[in-house]
């Protein structure tokens, strides 16, 4: 679960950096926000394969 929350935060911040960096025609700041949304989305997918291996184990 933790994982999956951490993801989700960081996702929005990245949604948050790639607006901005739009916005200000930024394109550093662009690619950081979508690397951080993609970052997020890995995290919140080992958080629900994490959760799935512990409710099988159990």
């Amino acid at each position: 679960m933790k994982d999956q929350i951490e993801g989700a935060a960081k996702q929005a911040k990245g949604a948050v950096k790639e607006a901005a960096g739009k916005v200000t025609d930024n394109k550093k700041l662009q690619a950081e926000g979508k690397m951080d949304k993609a970052e997020g989305k890995i995290q919140g997918e080992v958080g629900k394969a994490k959760d799935k291996a512990r409710d099988a184990v159990r």
